[in-house]
């Protein structure tokens, strides 16, 4: 019988430690991490059924700023173009799956380091103090659903799950009572007991980071271009 095994993907997560704010992520680095998975010696003889990719769609709504702040267009943050790129890539690989949430704009908080430096029991505050609350919506939602209906409808039977956010243990228990095993892929990061507890096996991938010239982009992943356990 051909056991599969399915790669879950927490966009946010992996952004953060694949990439920086002077070399964020592309979609090269996300190739390249998912070939990673697919080679460690635990997965040796599975055959890859589909990678998932969890993201957020990035604001782009335009606010206004208080405090004679102006307003703040969203849309024309650099982040927007690169998100945009980067799902655009990514749509493009192949059993490659997007899952994107939304971002919620709440309204504007105080920078923490204007906080950290206060004293007294008075905060004067000006308009370069604040900073937009922004949350996300879906995302884990999705990432959970995702492991109910690939357990229950047994077309996986090994997940893959790349986060270092105990928020998902509920849904790795519920695999693993459903009858699937359940692999975490942190990335080297710190993760809490719990995770380990409720895992069947921490896959310990490590994935060069590509040097780039900040600002530069890779060529676009090639259409045709295979993973390690996809025909």
């Amino acid at each position: 019988m051909t056991v599969n095994f399915a790669i879950l993907i927490d966009g946010g997560f992996a952004k953060r430690k694949l990439g920086n704010a002077k070399t964020p992520a592309t979609a090269d680095d996300f190739q390249r991490l998912v070939k990673a998975i697919c080679v460690d010696q635990a997965l040796q003889d599975m055959r890859l059924h589909r990678v998932y990719y969890y993201d957020s769609v990035p604001l782009e709504s335009t606010e206004k700023k208080p405090l004679n702040g102006g307003v703040v267009e969203f849309s024309k943050e650099p982040l927007v173009a690169r998100s945009r790129q980067l799902f655009l890539h990514l749509s493009r690989l192949p059993l490659m799956a997007l899952r994107l949430g939304e971002l919620s704009f709440n309204g504007w908080s105080i920078q923490t380091r204007k906080l950290d430096r206060a004293s007294g029991d008075r905060l004067e505050v000006s308009a370069s103090d604040l900073k937009p609350s922004i949350t996300q919506k879906g995302v884990d939602m999705r990432i959970g659903m995702d492991i109910a209906a690939l357990t229950l409808k047994k077309q996986a039977h090994v997940i893959v799950l790349v986060t270092g956010d105990s928020d998902f243990v509920p849904a790795m228990k519920f695999a693993r009572r459903e009858g699937a095993q359940l692999y975490l892929a942190p990335l080297g990061h710190r993760i809490k007991e719990t995770m380990y507890e409720h895992s069947d096996l921490v896959l310990q991938v490590e994935v060069p980071r590509c040097h780039r010239v900040p600002g530069t982009e890779p060529p676009e992943p090639p259409a045709e271009a295979a993973f390690p356990g996809h025909p």
